[in-house]
């Protein structure tokens, strides 16, 4: 039996249903094989568990571990080569990224995250090229980088069939290329081309042998209203009926898949998606950017939750999730850092900082959200996505301990007002510096500014090495397919919003 005491001048437990911070001063947390057995006084636990070990101490703040709620690759598009372009171009852009090691590449990212207090991530995998065992190998070595640097993942295989770089059938995407360039484009598309059974089949397996690890969950993720034929729709609301997996899907992100939704289905993609039974409490809708307040108000009343990726949106030109109209109909928000935070990282901290700052309209009566609701979406509501719902998001008797402890003195420090409230403090002012120590399922695995379980700088230095070598010749190609194809796709697109 293995038991800490985790120590702090102040413990945020939890936001309540009044959007009101709890939070315990000079308490401390009875950790108990990977479990909160108990929170009260410090000067209480202490008395009563004297040869326990204990973490953290005196000028230390904890909170919940953050949850990125939509996540898909370790270095970012932009280190690998794409430069930032509006979405549907960026498809095109992504062709040239540089190929790394699964492996390496997750622990990058999961280095970020961690340094930020991420201790939960919504892995979506959405670029896996190959047959079934090579994209079931992908997976394995993803799953396996979060186990080894001892990170909470929930991993989902993006399901797709069809409509691979445009709007429009692939077949149709070729024919509209010049002739020159159909034998390379067909190639790269042929190489994403697994079915949609065998792409269930995937699910099925990481399914059945991730079910007992406490660290890792698998769902689905159907990724987007284009990107999938009604039969696949159809399959994967019956599959999560039956299974009960939780579901996370990209759905109008810009203003051309609210365009392609009208034409598909007459209207609106909210209300086509829930005619086929996939909105519910088990649905979280990634971006949402150009949803109608009647779709608001469906996903409100089917209890479905929202992924907010903000710096994702205004890097790719997708728009600005209007979540103050969100809130006003009590749709759970999570949020989601997505390929790459405002600065190309993967930092919850900027992330909420840059949620709070940027949904503050012009008005004085207008709403806008607390700190504690921005809080509430990085950990509770961030839980809801995840097959760990029950179990993370909160400091609670009976849950995860996956704990932050920050240096409240770093955060302050030369002063700061006593009258400003902890939260307001914490969301404008904490840093990466402030991160002192990450517990994830009972175990610290970041300590001031060191990984626990695995070496930092060998995996830099193991990225650098591989990432320095002369492209491949498969490298070398995709790079020129992608140059020779963003003229085709950027013609497509205009004058696509009039037509």
């Amino acid at each position: 039996m293995h038991k800490n005491l985790v120590v702090a001048d102040a413990l945020v437990i939890e936001v309540n249903s009044n959007n009101e911070p709890i939070i315990l001063e000079n308490s401390a947390i009875l950790v108990q094989d990977g479990i909160i057995k108990e929170i009260g006084p410090t000067i209480e636990l202490r008395r009563k568990y004297q040869t326990v070990p204990e973490i953290g101490g005196n000028g230390m703040v904890g909170m919940p571990g953050f949850i990125n709620a939509h996540h898909h690759v370790g270095l970012t598009p932009f280190q690998l080569g794409a430069r930032d372009q509006p979405l549907e171009l960026w498809f095109a852009e992504r062709v040239k990224m540089r190929d790394l090691c699964p492996r390496l590449d997750t622990l990058f990212s999961a280095f970020e995250m961690i340094s930020s207090g991420v201790t939960t991530v919504q892995h979506l995998q959405s670029r896996a090229p190959g047959n079934l065992p090579s994209v079931l190998d992908r997976a394995n070595k993803i799953i396996g980088a979060y186990c080894e640097v001892g990170m909470r993942a929930s991993y989902s295989f993006a399901l797709r069939d069809q409509n691979r770089m445009i709007y429009e059938s692939d077949e149709k995407f070729i024919e509209l290329l010049p002739s020159q360039l159909r034998s390379d484009a067909s190639k790269y598309l042929r190489s994403f081309s697994l079915s949609l059974d065998e792409q269930l089949e995937v699910f099925n397996i990481l399914k059945s042998k991730y079910e007992p690890n406490d660290l890792i969950e698998v769902q689905l993720a159907p990724a987007n209203l284009h990107w999938l034929s009604d039969r696949a729709l159809e399959t994967t609301a019956k599959i999560a009926e039956q299974t009960g997996a939780k579901l996370h899907m990209h759905l109008l992100e810009t203003p051309y898949q609210a365009e392609y939704a009208k034409r598909r289905t007459g209207g609106s993609a909210v209300k086509f998606i829930n005619s086929l039974g996939l909105l519910g409490p088990q649905m979280t809708i990634g971006h949402g950017v150009w949803m109608t307040d009647d779709d608001i108000a469906l996903m409100s009343n089917q209890g479905a939750c929202l992924c907010h990726n903000c710096s994702s949106n205004l890097r790719l030109k997708s728009g600005i999730t209007d979540i103050n109209s969100f809130l006003n109909k009590n749709v759970p928000i999570a949020l989601g850092i997505d390929e790459a935070g405002i600065n190309d990282d993967r930092d919850m901290l900027q992330e909420m900082r840059l949620a709070l700052t940027l949904h503050r309209p012009a008005g004085h009566q207008k709403p806008f959200p607390s700190a504690a609701q921005i809080f509430k979406m990085a950990t509770e509501n961030g839980a809801l996505t995840t097959p760990f719902s029950d179990s993370i998001g909160k400091l609670k008797t009976g849950m995860s301990a996956d704990i932050v402890l920050f240096d409240w003195k770093d955060i302050t420090w030369p002063y700061q007002d006593k009258d400003i409230p902890l939260l307001e403090v914490f969301l404008r002012r904490a840093r990466r510096s402030s991160v002192k120590t990450v517990i994830i399922g009972g175990e610290i695995v970041y300590k001031n500014g060191r990984f626990v379980k695995v070496n930092h700088k060998n995996i830099l230095d193991q990225i650098h090495q591989d990432l320095s070598r002369k492209d491949t010749p498969e490298e070398l190609n995709r790079r020129d397919t992608s140059k020779n194809i963003l003229s085709t796709v950027e013609k497509f697109y205009q004058g696509w919003l009039e037509k």
